[in-house]
């Protein structure tokens, strides 16, 4: 049987998808199979992001190849199409340099987008969205999410009425097409291509959610204490940056800009955000989560096990490797 192209790691934040990534590596170089990392994360492509999107350490970087990391400025748009190109173009080189592409990430909407192709949607366009925004600037998102609900009731369905960025492309969508959002995720669906087509995902997913939960608040707490409001402080500064930019809405640096835009206001130092990031990464979690169930081609590891990056690592031999010997060491 031919080996698949390359392996998916996927998993909701704070699951340890970079542990677990850097366990492949590590026991792949040894079988003499070196691994290069692909990663599938629409925050870890923004320079100067480093606190709040967790990248992997210059030591781990330095210690395996990573790629699509720090690659554009925070005043720059990525989207999913770019991902499908830079991620193909990335898997023939690696595989060219006789490495694994290990695909490692939680931004699901690029592994969809990889896996079946993208929705003929139209592009972006700049006067749509300046309208809504002012729309929810007199209204708000909650008004938006009602006209969306008129007019895609399956999309609304799935939003919750403060999700901004989901709200305004899908109205957006509609707004130049005449056609529902949910009408072009039919119609990819339909195209997309058979399971067993599909590259092997193995999925960090916890048994226990509270587990989740609990890594998640220490995390953010570790981000605060490592200077994350310093961080969005400076980026906050650049004329070039506002919160309305996709590097600035992503999950912590969205909660740290409002605060410190009330701060500003309000003539006082910023709030403690630590409840407000903390909720709004799990409510990502929950998102990513979801994303993932509807994945067929996934291998779900419990995350919060014992010996989950054992496991993980046990998938991936199994795939990519010969068996172990019998009685061999297992991981540390």
């Amino acid at each position: 049987m031919t080996s698949p192209a390359y392996l998916c790691l996927a998993g909701p934040t704070a699951s340890g998808k970079t542990a677990a990534a850097m366990a492949i590596a590590d026991v792949f170089a040894r079988a003499q199979r070196p691994v290069e990392i692909i990663s599938v994360d629409s925050a870890l492509v923004y320079r100067d992001m480093n606190i709040g999107t967790a990248k992997p350490t210059p030591a781990e970087r330095a210690l395996v190849p990573h790629h699509l990391i720090d690659i554009i400025d925070p005043s720059q748009a990525y989207s999913a199409a770019q991902f499908v190109a830079d991620a193909g173009r990335l898997i023939g080189e690696i595989t060219a340099r006789g490495a694994l592409p290990l695909l490692v990430g939680g931004t699901m909407l690029y592994f969809k987008a990889l896996f079946e192709g993208l929705d003929a949607m139209p592009p972006a366009d700049a006067a749509v969205r300046a309208a809504l925004d002012a729309q929810a600037a007199r209204d708000g998102w909650p008004a938006l999410h009602a006209e969306l609900a008129r007019v895609d009731p399956l999309t609304a369905a799935r939003l919750p009425p403060t999700d901004s960025q989901r709200i305004q492309r899908a109205l957006e969508v509609y707004r130049i097409s005449g056609q529902p959002l949910s009408a072009f995720h039919q119609a990819s669906r339909r195209g997309k291509p058979a399971d067993d087509s599909l590259p092997p995902l193995i999925s960090l997913e916890p048994d226990d959610r509270a587990w989740l939960h609990e890594r998640i608040a220490v995390r953010f707490a570790q981000m605060l204490a490592d200077g994350l409001v310093d961080e969005v402080r400076a980026l906050r500064a650049r004329p070039d940056l506002n919160a309305a930019m996709p590097s600035m809405r992503c999950v912590g640096y969205r909660q740290v800009w409002e605060a410190l835009d009330l701060a500003e206001r309000n003539r006082d130092e910023p709030e403690d955000v630590s409840e407000r990031g903390i909720a709004a990464t799990r409510q990502l979690a929950k998102r990513q989560l979801t994303w993932l169930r509807s994945m067929p081609n996934r291998r779900v590891v419990a995350c919060d096990s014992e010996d989950a990056t054992g496991q993980v690592v046990s998938l991936a031999r199994e795939l990519f490797l010969a068996p172990a010997p019998a009685g061999g060491r297992g991981l540390g």
